[in-house]
């Protein structure tokens, strides 16, 4: 699971020594010597939530829901707009449900601390091949549609650093990115590919947007930090003019709706994907499996689609 830095000072040197040997042990899968740490910790700084997150987890890790659930209550209790993302270990415990669990302030905070390793990692020990297998289905796309390879206004949601962008370099008349992380946005700016960058969450960027003005809206890899996808299908018909297309990836799980899985991602079926294209005039033209990363070196399924206004 990716957290964002869960370490800060709690004010007690003591402390924060010792919430560093903790954490250290988690990462090495002792839990039991990182829940012991973890309380110590608390002794000394029973406020810090950081504390109680990181108990919280090695308790789930141990098998003591119970317990896990209380301390990551007060984790929450103590942080509630949750930079921790301990609404995701909640839910993932059966204590919360999965629609929602995955706040802006986590995923910010994730990605802002991500930002300076992002593409490397990404490409390097994941094989991330999101945006190339976008473009090349956009090709494919406007093949079947008899369409011209090129595009007018973009819209790239959750652009990132701009790995997208990159992939549709010299085919989009102008190109827009929203993302929820100022640092990710400002390795987007250094692209010197988009005309414009906006931060926010990517259904409030949509619904600012006028209708029927763009071409095609993207979003690689971003869906993955999102549960019900209905708004953001009804936003993307509207300001889509008539023809656009709408191109994304998802993770992809067997049966019916979403679900967050234990790598803290949520995975959305094919079947649900249909039903959102059927329910908002978006036409399938493309819609297959691929594997858009890998997780310790095992392609992670997903979906590919290009869907037509």
């Amino acid at each position: 699971m990716l957290l964002p830095p869960s370490f800060r000072s709690s004010g007690d040197v003591l402390a924060d020594r010792r919430y560093e040997y903790a954490s250290a042990a988690f990462d090495e899968r002792d839990f039991e010597a990182a829940a012991d740490l973890a309380r110590q910790v608390l002794e000394l700084a029973p406020g810090f939530a950081p504390a109680h997150a990181l108990l919280g987890r090695s308790l789930a890790e141990l098998g003591a829901r119970d317990e896990a659930v209380q301390a990551l209550r007060q984790a929450l209790g103590l942080e509630p707009e949750d930079v921790l993302g301990v609404r995701i270990d909640l839910a993932r415990l059966g204590d919360l449900p999965a629609d929602g669990a995955m706040t802006d302030a986590y995923v910010r905070a994730l990605f802002d601390e991500y930002a300076p390793k992002f593409e490397r990692h990404l490409t390097r020990s994941l094989s991330y091949c999101g945006p190339e297998l976008i473009a090349d289905a956009l090709r494919r796309a406007c093949s079947k549609r008899i369409r011209e390879y090129r595009f007018g206004l973009t819209l790239d949601l959750g652009c990132g650093t701009g790995l997208m962008g990159q992939a549709l370099d010299g085919l989009c008349a102008s190109l827009i990115g929203v993302d929820l992380s100022p640092r990710m946005l400002e390795k987007a700016e250094r692209t010197k590919l988009y005309d414009g960058l906006h931060e926010g969450e990517l259904v409030s960027f949509l619904k600012g947007r006028a209708d029927a003005e763009a071409d095609l809206v993207v979003a690689a890899d971003v869906f993955v930090y999102m549960a019900a996808l209905d708004d953001v299908f009804r936003e993307a018909h509207r300001v889509l003019r008539r023809e656009g297309l709408f191109a994304f990836t998802v993770q992809a799980h067997e049966g019916d709706g979403f679900l967050l899985g234990q790598d803290a991602r949520y995975a959305h079926a094919e079947r649900y994907l249909r039903a959102l294209a059927d329910a908002n005039a978006l036409t399938p033209v493309v819609l297959e499996p691929v594997s858009t990363r890998e997780d310790r070196g095992v392609p992670v399924p997903g979906l590919l689609a290009v869907m037509q206004r």
